[in-house]
């Protein structure tokens, strides 16, 4: 019973831990863009995930899949998500690879945040719904490439 509290104790400070470090990340900024996300994700260990967004950028839709690795893994979870982008100055900026933290866990149903940044300095802040069972501890990212 003592390792159970610990465990969850050690969930805890983690995802706070992770809530303050993603929540500095463009909170200074306006959106330059928005996104819509819709991905399925499937994992044993290490996760592979994969889907198909749309990009709001200057009054115009541009259509974007994803794929991603996450490290440590365990479910099969369907996953709706959206949010905004900053930094974004130019839509050739926003295809690349986008990394983050993030601990947390979905039963059932849950909600999640993440704050993710690509090698162009793009940043997305991502509200999201998983469906399904996930455990999720390790660095994570995504691969985006316009369509």
């Amino acid at each position: 019973m003592k390792s159970i509290k610990s465990i969850i104790i050690i969930l805890v400070v983690a995802i706070v831990g992770v809530a303050f470090a993603t929540s500095g990340l463009a909170s200074e900024d306006k959106p330059t863009a928005t996104v819509s996300i819709e991905s399925k994700a499937v994992a044993l260990g290490v996760g592979v995930q994969w889907g198909s967004g749309v990009l709001k950028f200057k009054g115009k839709e541009y259509n974007f899949k994803v794929n991603g690795i996450s490290v440590v893994d365990i479910g099969i979870t369907t996953i709706s998500a959206t949010g905004d982008v900053y930094h974004l100055e130019k839509v050739e900026d926003f295809s690349g690879t986008y990394t983050s933290a993030e601990a947390g866990i979905a039963v059932g149903g849950g909600a999640g945040a993440v704050a993710m940044k690509n090698q162009n300095g793009v940043v997305m802040k991502l509200t999201s719904t998983k469906a399904g069972v996930q455990l999720k501890l390790a660095p994570e990212g995504i691969k985006v490439e316009m369509k």
